[in-house]
C-alpha cells in the first residue's frame, strides 16, 4: 500500500499548467514540521514536492496560495532522469486529495479562529447543551 498524508504550510503559490495532452496539473511544495525537536531545540522541516492533476490540480490552485496550510493525501512516487550525465532521483507526493486545515483569511468565528500552535478549540457553552444527533 501507498498512501501518505501530510500537513504543512505552501512555501508558494501552485503553479498551475497542462500537459503536453492537455491534462491539468498544479505543483507545490509543503513545508512540513517534524515532530520532534532536534538538539537544538527545534523542529526541523522537510520540504515535500507535490503534484495535483485535474479538477484537484484547479481546486488547489483557485483556493490556496503562499503560506496557506493544507492537508493533502496521496501517494508517494519516485523517477529519475539524466542531467549532465548523472541519474538524478526524484521523489514526490501525487495529491489525490487537498484540505483546508488553516485559520479562515477573514470573517473567522471565534470557534475556528485557533491561536497558533493550538490544535483544538474550546466548544462554546451553548454548543454543550444541545442533544447531539448520534
Amino acid at each position: 500500500m501507498n498512501k501518505v498524508i501530510l500537513m504543512g504550510r505552501l512555501t508558494k503559490d501552485p503553479e498551475l499548467g497542462n500537459t503536453p495532452n492537455q491534462k491539468t496539473y498544479a505543483k507545490f511544495t509543503l513545508a512540513v514540521n517534524r515532530r520532534f525537536k532536534d538538539s537544538s531545540g527545534n523542529y526541523p522541516t522537510d520540504f515535500i514536492s507535490c503534484t495535483a492533476w485535474g479538477n484537484t490540480a484547479d481546486f488547489a490552485a483557485k483556493y490556496f496560495v503562499k503560506g496557506s496550510m493544507a492537508a493533502v493525501v496521496g501517494s508517494i512516487q519516485t523517477g529519475s532522469y539524466e542531467k549532465d550525465g548523472k541519474k538524478v532521483y526524484t521523489t514526490e507526493v501525487n495529491v489525490g486529495e487537498i484540505y483546508f486545515t488553516g485559520e479562515k483569511r477573514s470573517g473567522a468565528s471565534q470557534m475556528n479562529a485557533l491561536p497558533p500552535g493550538d490544535d483544538f478549540a474550546d466548544i462554546p457553552p451553548e454548543y454543550l447543551e444541545e442533544e447531539l444527533p448520534f
